[in-house]
């Protein structure tokens, strides 16, 4: 009897494993803030689903959540906007309320140890060169003209974007040293997505730049901030990973790419020989709609429903098999512009 059980326990066994080393889920905090306690939720649910990576996007034009020693007005003054955006963008209407938090370095070492303990990397987006107005109204020095602007109230894309000077460069440098102390992860993302050129194209310093290092035009210069700012992340033994844009006027050395605007820049990236997490805006932002939006809570468009989630395979399939092999995994994001609650993060976020 003893030895038929023992027969039938060997029989019923499964042998498991992931196909995809990286199997992740994005939260935005910058345009709506959420509390410690609930990211340490929101890592739980991860660990219940397998996931095994968590990307944590923390600075915006939103708001900038993440204490820098050196450069307290990030957080003193760039963590807090005076009003936020109603309804949906079409509307253009906005409250006047002060709105804002972010994390103190001790809240991250906390996250990241309560992360590790259930196999999850945090990985830390520090936007660049794009989506900086937080910052820029923190150190208006860093834009191309060094006026004072507001952390933006609205959602969508802004012209103040970093300017490519030395000042950025030792500013950028100085937030990533902290940034690499504190997460222990491969991957540092740097963002690379939505920069408008509006500002470059009529800055003087910018265009000297250009002309310096012989680009063909502003994205080159993308190209070359991007370059030069992969060079000190590896020079701290780290990698940089960065949305599809960063492809735009070639791509840096060792960076990996999500893809988000399809699948076309997985694709490109990885016949270059690129490593590549799929994430493309059809099956995998979870701030679209899940179902019929007259019944849903508002939100920023689309349609996504569970069935389309599922059903996604991260290989492309015109991929051969060994330029497969540069599929990471996939992810899904959440951003926060119409989500401004726990609860409704979890509506949007289970079960795709």
């Amino acid at each position: 009897s003893i030895r038929r059980q023992r027969q039938m326990c060997i029989r019923d066994r499964i042998t498991d494993a992931p196909k995809f080393k990286w199997r992740g889920m994005h939260l935005d905090v910058c345009r709506h803030f959420f509390p410690k306690e609930f990211v340490k939720k929101y890592i739980d649910y991860l660990a219940m689903y397998k996931m095994n990576t968590f990307h944590w996007h923390l600075t915006d034009d939103q708001g900038w959540r993440i204490e820098i020693k050196k450069y307290p007005k990030l957080t003193e003054i760039g963590a807090w906007r005076n009003g936020s955006m109603l309804g949906h963008y079409t509307e253009e209407r906005f409250d006047s309320l002060k709105y804002g938090g972010f994390y103190t370095q001790e809240d991250i070492k906390e996250l990241i140890a309560y992360a590790a303990e259930r196999h999850i990397t945090v990985v830390p987006e520090i936007e660049l060169p794009g989506h900086a107005q937080a910052a820029i109204a923190a150190y208006p020095q860093l834009s191309c003209t060094g006026n004072s602007i507001e952390v933006a109230k609205g959602w969508g894309v802004f012209d103040d974007v970093f300017c490519p000077k030395d000042e950025t460069f030792t500013f950028l440098e100085d937030v990533l040293s902290e940034v690499i102390v504190l997460f222990p992860s491969e991957y540092i993302h740097i963002g690379g997505d939505e920069c408008p050129k509006t500002r470059w194209k009529e800055c003087k310093s910018c265009q000297s730049v250009i002309k310096k290092n012989g680009l063909k035009d502003e994205d080159g210069l993308q190209s070359y901030f991007i370059r030069r700012i992969e060079k000190f992340v590896n020079s701290k033994g780290r990698k940089i990973i960065g949305w599809d844009e960063i492809l735009e006027g070639g791509l840096a050395p060792n960076a990996a790419v999500m893809s988000w605007r399809g699948i076309e820049g997985g694709i490109s990236a990885a016949k270059q020989k690129h490593y590549v997490v799929m994430t493309p805006g059809s099956h995998c932002y979870f701030d679209h709609y899940q179902g019929e939006p007259k019944n849903e809570p508002l939100g920023i468009g689309g349609f996504t429903p569970v069935e389309k989630v599922y059903a996604y395979q991260p290989i492309p399939k015109e991929l051969s098999a060994s330029e497969s092999k540069y599929i990471l995994g996939a992810q899904g994001n959440l951003w926060t512009e119409y989500i401004n609650d726990p609860q409704h993060v979890e509506y949007m976020a289970l079960p795709r």
